[in-house]
């Protein structure tokens, strides 16, 4: 799948994937140690009400998403940044699901093998609810020229 294949409205899917509780600790332990990503007690003192996901974690379960969405891609997903927001707390027994959205592709001026991609991932839980919304710039590369012959 190259940068020709991207047109603006084409959507991709991908999931579910459910996150429990003790992934949601351990992911925590490791890269969020927060009470409220640790312990279920302490997360009811807190805004939060509960145990909730790191929205690290929540970007990580999304990138194994995209990635499978998006596996035609020669280079991977290569990513130049974006706007990145965390809509609804990701609680123990989510199932969550992804949908991207092409939104603009814009073929480089200066390498002729490449152009970008804006596009929206929108992370879901199981009632449709947005948890998380990633507008992301990516590179993609044009379809190699064929020779005739």
């Amino acid at each position: 799948m190259y940068l020709e294949d991207l047109i603006p409205g084409r959507r991709f899917t991908a999931g579910p994937v459910t996150v429990s509780a003790e992934e949601i600790i351990d992911f925590a332990r490791q890269y969020d140690p927060q009470p409220f990503h640790l312990d279920d007690a302490a997360a009811k003192q807190h805004i939060f009400g509960g145990l909730a996901a790191s929205g690290w974690h929540t970007a990580a379960l999304t990138m194994r998403m995209v990635v499978q969405a998006l596996a035609g891609l020669p280079w991977g997903i290569v990513g130049g940044g974006g706007d990145l927001q965390w809509t609804k707390p990701v609680r123990p027994g989510n199932s969550l699901r992804l949908e991207i959205e092409v939104l603009e592709v814009t073929p480089s001026r200066s390498k002729p093998d490449r152009g970008t991609a804006l596009v929206r991932n929108r992370t879901l839980n199981a009632a449709g609810e947005e948890v998380q919304v990633f507008t992301v710039r990516l590179m993609v590369p044009r379809r190699p020229e064929t020779t005739p012959g």
